[in-house]
């Protein structure tokens, strides 16, 4: 998986399929993680696990609603030994910007929404 953009940016906006962020944009859901900002499928979260160490816990955006993670996503993240935290995508995204400039170690999974800009 190669990064889309190298480093932990703030999010300029969301909707319409995808993300603002860094003066580009990306279609699709992405993974923002210490190493970078990645496209992601919704599903694999082996990436977070890599990097787990530099994290203190994972934020996830679950799309236009707030959704919870099935149990074997919950378990996989808490067993190895990360906290999560989820809500719609809309909620990660303001959540996102406020712990990064806090500098907390943090990263997030977010589900991109068709919502506008």
């Amino acid at each position: 998986m190669s990064a889309h953009y190298p480093g932990r940016p703030a999010i300029d906006a969301y909707g319409s399929g995808g993300f603002r962020f860094a003066g580009m944009s990306h279609q699709g859901s992405i993974l923002i993680l210490p190493s970078g900002v990645y496209g992601w499928d919704n599903s694999d979260f082996s990436p977070v696990f890599t990097e787990k160490d530099e994290i203190e816990f994972l934020l996830l955006g679950t799309g236009k609603d707030m959704l919870r993670p099935s149990k074997q996503v919950r378990d996989a993240i808490a067993a190895r030994g990360l906290a999560l935290d989820y809500m719609s995508t809309g909620s990660a995204v303001r959540t996102w910007n406020v712990l990064l400039a806090e500098g907390r170690r943090v990263a997030a999974a977010l589900v991109a929404v068709e919502e506008a800009w």
